[in-house]
């Protein structure tokens, strides 16, 4: 290898972090992902599948279709391709409900491990628990019950204590879905005979935390009724009344209808009705707090599965603006000695925020390296487009309010007051301006910074400067003083002093 190679900071995020896939084997698709990034918040770059439907005919043959099958198998030989000529090692090939339930399904397995992939079947329970950990891994400190629908089972598991457990498989996946509702246009009294065998037909506490695409199509048609501000559904909440009210509507809706829905696909749309159909007994048994819908499903669980507990106790928040922001020149120390340098600026209000703060000052910093006239297209897509875990809707808002503040700017979208409370958009506001001070006092010198201090007094803001650094306290920077100054409601005022230095820049 060729020191140049080793030393492109790409290529030594590589060897830090190596790419890894996961090829599932589903009943409705087959699907790579292809994953770089750390592990606690990995970063999705490639991301193909094939709706071969290999479980559409369990219900009447018990089989997978011969050209389903072909399908399938065309598509994993063109993966097995995909990720050999990428060197990636770490590929995890499972396979789900059509092949552990179909009487051909050995059969068809064996094929797969003739194209050099080495599938693993996954148990009913082991798929639930794999999906149980997507969501741990995507909701830290969630408790609740996971429901992820494929399409030929249902898996519910119970959450909490960053564990699972009671999970089961019921065959109550998209594609029997149609039959059993054929059955009878009421679709509860099966429904609740099924989940009565297996020992959940009883209330659960804590929230449904909805997986899987068809799910996910119910969050999209739900965020276009509410008229809902952001456009990931991943962390989208829904009371159950409300859920209750859209399934109800939803029965008699027409596939045509949904499909023109953003995010909505035409084979979702059509399995939607019948979701919802579902949906509604599994409300009236379960009894959950609300629903939670979630992007993160059986793949990410299967990577969280593997973390050390050390790396599953990093904030995959920070974690993820760290991958995204370093590459783009935006250290996180630097970050780092910028969120303490403002620390004055803060309100004070507990862990979240803080982490919050660090975050939007990581941003901010990358936010710098883009062309002057992208940079508030980028404040709104970084902070309320681009999918973060563990990030709320209302720190999304205070993200974005803290990105426009590091530009300037005070005037925030209409959009964001829909998310987050005045409060909240002040306090992430004040952050950005803070940034947008520090950033201009030294024009990113670390040096600076260790030679200044920022403090809040009662009728003024503060700029304390080492006599040696005092020359950096004129022109434009004492604008930035004065605007956050306004903004506080105080007077701006630069004292200079004495500071321990440091020689490092």
């Amino acid at each position: 290898m060729s020191a140049t190679k080793t030393r492109n900071p790409k290529w030594q995020r590589r060897l830090i972090h190596p790419p890894r896939a996961v090829i599932d084997i589903g009943s409705n698709t087959v699907r790579l992902v292809i994953y770089e990034g750390t592990g606690r918040a990995p970063e999705t770059v490639w991301n193909e599948k094939v709706a071969a439907r290999l479980g559409r005919d369990l219900s009447e043959t018990g089989r997978i279709p011969e050209e389903a099958e072909k399908e399938a198998l065309d598509a994993l030989a063109r993966y097995a391709l995909l990720v050999a000529d990428r060197g990636i090692e770490d590929v995890q090939t499972v396979a789900t409900a059509a092949a552990r339930d179909a009487e051909n399904g050995a059969e068809f397995l064996a094929k797969v491990a003739s194209l050099g992939l080495e599938p693993r079947l996954l148990s009913g329970e082991e798929e639930a628990c794999a999906s149980a950990y997507g969501a741990i891994g995507a909701f830290p400190g969630a408790r609740g019950t996971v429901a992820d629908l494929g399409g030929g089972s249902l898996e519910l598991v119970a959450i909490g204590d960053g564990d699972c457990h009671d999970a089961v498989s019921l065959p109550l996946g998209t594609l029997r879905l149609p039959k059993l509702r054929a059955a009878g246009s009421d679709i509860a009294k099966p429904v609740h005979d099924i989940l009565s065998h297996e020992g959940w037909a009883e209330a659960h506490s804590g929230p449904l935390y909805m997986i899987g695409g068809t799910w996910r199509a119910l969050a999209y048609y739900a965020m276009k009724q509410a008229d809902y501000p952001l456009t990931d559904p991943h962390g989208f909440c829904l009371e159950t009344d409300v859920a209750r009210l859209h399934a109800v509507k939803l029965l008699e809706a027409k596939p045509n209808d949904l499909q023109n829905i953003s995010g909505i696909s035409e084979m979702r749309a059509e399995y939607l009705p019948n979701a919802a159909a579902l949906l509604l007994p599994l409300l009236d048994e379960l009894k959950p707090d609300s629903l939670v819908f979630s992007s993160w499903g059986i793949r990410e669980g299967l990577l969280y599965g593997r973390l050390t507990d050390l790396q599953r106790g990093l904030d995959p928040l920070l974690s993820g603006v760290h991958a995204f922001c370093e590459p783009r020149d935006a250290a996180v120390v630097d970050a780092t000695r910028v969120a303490g340098w403002t620390v004055e600026l803060a309100s004070g209000n507990g862990k979240r925020n803080e982490r919050l703060r660090l975050a939007s000052a990581q941003l901010a910093a990358a936010l710098q390296r883009v062309e002057p006239n992208l940079r508030i297209n980028h404040a709104t897509e970084w902070a309320l487009d681009k999918r973060w875990i563990d990030c709320s809707a209302r720190d999304r808002a205070m993200m974005c309010a803290a990105l426009f503040g590091s530009l300037g700017k005070t005037a925030l979208p209409a959009k964001l007051r829909e998310l987050a409370e005045d409060d909240d958009l002040r306090e992430g506001l004040t952050w950005g301006l803070g940034f947008r001070l520090a950033r201009r006092l030294g024009a990113g010198s670390r040096l600076v910074l260790a030679s200044s201090k920022l403090r809040l007094e009662k009728d003024a803001l503060v700029l304390s400067i080492d006599e040696s650094r005092k020359a950096l306290a004129t022109g434009p920077m004492t604008q930035d003083l004065a605007l956050l100054a306004e903004w506080l409601g105080r007077k701006p005022k630069v004292e200079t002093g004495r500071f321990e230095q440091s020689d490092e820049d």
